[in-house]
């Protein structure tokens, strides 16, 4: 991490080293001297657990049940949740996948995870592109905060008669070559290059001219814009069941050792929690880059499932919507013209603006009055699909390569933010909404996985970065694969690294909180640095 005194990071260092023998325990708890022969082929292969682990390499390693919910009778209804991820929804009130719109950021879900994976880098912004897992971020430069006036995450399409938010064929992604301060080379001439997207979009893309913050109507110059792409969807109920006391050992643990916690997620020596849904719960922070979500059952596939689609249920019988864009739209004379000819069954005695309004929002008088259109059993099948998916075997740990490059990922400090293991705990369902409870889901108690990493956000003050900088470790498991799954090794969070390499030495800023990492990894020769690629690339 970057700490200005030397003490520090010769501590860290050794802190990283013998985290590799007991990733359980805080880095400053960890008292045991590393070996280099510390590699447990036998343990650290099943990186999702005993109950999380499958064995298979192929194009669909990434949609496989868990041995967890095989077990416990679950397979048919994963099965079923399965197909509310695969299919796109509709307009259609017969269908099984009714309740698409009014606005929406996607039809369905593979747009964005292909093949249950990462997004893939685009030169376009199109939703209906399949592997298009962007989603756009725009944000009050001056603020850092959201725009108002758009969802967080903003809509580019619309149901007829209505306009989209946001016009994605002026949308214009434009990538740009970067070059370090190393001119793109090693010391022994080998070389890589760097690219970062410039995203412009112009204030006529903007349905009804909604662009504005917290502080009221603003300029689009003070329009920040930037990507944000999908990671992938297994694993992460394992995620899920690591225990919050664990989490908190993390934080506190950086908190002695002097490395900088963003104060929106820890402050003052504590966290600060996430709270939402019907029981009014406090929350360790665990899901998005942002750190945004709590437990999965109220997490980014949760929330996904129905703000990127717009499909209400039971529990969330409101439309994703801002009121600016709904008040604009029910005075649209073209909307008011069309709308009862779409929507006939809307009509009251309150006039057309009024009945626009309602839809759109699916309140009344500040009361959710949206029908669930999908059913609590078709999102039960879903959360249990979505914390069934099982983590892909790590590969090749037995070869001597891999090996070299396990034990040099550690010397070099990489495993201080991608901390290799974690033990669950005893994964009791959250459910902040009430909905489910221990015998609904499939479960991981007890298990040691490998996800590689800490949970934490961290800064890497990258071109054209991350909103607010702050950006959680991406976990590495499985990642090796998606050349076989996806075709592409697209990585970060706006995929601007093509290829493993690349992702590294994006995290060598001066300023980063990694530029201590990649100080060691320049020093390394060719075999070496190729090891350690390998070695990522076997997870």
């Amino acid at each position: 991490m970057k700490i200005v005194n030397n003490y520090y990071i010769g501590f860290l260092i050794m802190a990283t080293a013998f985290c590799g023998c007991d990733e359980d325990k805080p880095l400053t708890e960890v008292h045991d001297d590393y070996h280099s022969e510390s590699l447990v082929y036998d343990e650290e292969i099943y990186a999702g657990g005993k109950l999380g682990t499958v064995f298979n390499a192929t194009a669909y390693a990434f949609q496989q049940p868990t041995p967890a919910v095989e077990q416990t009778g679950m397979s048919a209804a994963f099965k079923m949740g399965e197909y509310m991820f695969e299919r796109d929804f509709t307009q259609e009130n017969e269908s099984a996948f009714k309740g698409l719109g009014p606005l929406m950021v996607r039809n369905g879900c593979l747009y964005c995870h292909p093949s249950y994976g990462h997004g893939k880098r685009q030169t376009r912004y199109k939703a209906t592109d399949m592997g298009n897992g962007y989603l756009l971020v725009l944000y009050d430069k001056q603020t850092n905060a959201y725009l108002t006036s758009q969802t967080g995450m903003p809509q580019t399409l619309a149901v007829a008669p209505f306009k989209a938010p946001i016009d994605e064929d002026q949308i214009k992604i434009e990538w740009l070559n970067y070059t370090d301060e190393w001119g793109n080379s090693f010391d022994d001439g080998e070389t890589y290059s760097l690219i970062y997207p410039e995203v412009t979009i112009p204030e006529s893309a903007f349905a009804y001219g909604l662009i504005s913050s917290a502080r009221g109507d603003i300029d689009i110059s003070d329009v920040g814009i930037r990507l944000e792409s999908t990671i992938g969807v297994y694993g992460t109920g394992l995620l899920d069941a690591i225990p919050e006391d664990s989490l908190i050992a993390q934080y506190k643990a950086y908190d002695a050792m002097g490395i900088s916690l963003n104060p929106a997620v820890w402050a003052n020596g504590a966290p600060v929690y996430y709270s939402t849904g019907l029981d009014k719960k406090s929350y360790m922070r665990r899901f998005t880059y942002a750190l945004s979500r709590g437990p999965l059952l109220d997490g980014a596939g949760s929330n996904a499932i129905w703000n990127i689609t717009n499909v209400t249920r039971s529990d969330r019988k409101y439309h994703y919507m801002t009121a600016a864009y709904a008040k604009a739209a029910s005075q649209d004379a073209e909307v008011q013209a069309e709308f009862y000819n779409y929507f006939p069954e809307e009509k009251t005695d309150k006039g057309v603006e009024y009945d626009i309004y309602r839809y759109l929002t699916g309140k009344e008088d500040g009361v959710n009055v949206a029908e669930a259109e999908m059913s609590d059993k078709d999102y039960k099948n879903f959360a249990i699909w979505h914390r069934g998916l099982a983590v892909p075997a790590a590969r090749n740990l037995d070869k001597p390569e891999v090996q070299r490059g396990h034990d040099l990922f550690r010397q070099i400090g990489c495993a201080t933010c991608h901390r290799p293991s974690w033990t669950t705990g005893d994964d009791h369902i959250q459910d902040p909404n009430g909905m489910f409870s221990d015998s609904d889901m499939p479960r991981y108690p007890h298990q040691k996985i490998w996800p590689y990493t800490d949970m934490v956000q961290h800064r890497l003050f990258m071109a054209n970065d991350i909103r607010t900088g702050w950006c959680r470790t991406t976990p590495l498991w499985g990642r090796g694969l998606c050349r076989l799954v996806e075709n592409t090794e697209d990585r970060l969070h706006d995929c601007r690294a093509r290829n493993t390499l690349e992702a590294i030495m994006w995290h060598g800023s001066s300023q980063s909180d990694a530029r201590w990492t990649i100080d060691e990894f320049r020093k390394l020769s060719k075999d070496e640095r190729d090891a350690v690629v390998a070695f990522i690339d076997a997870l």
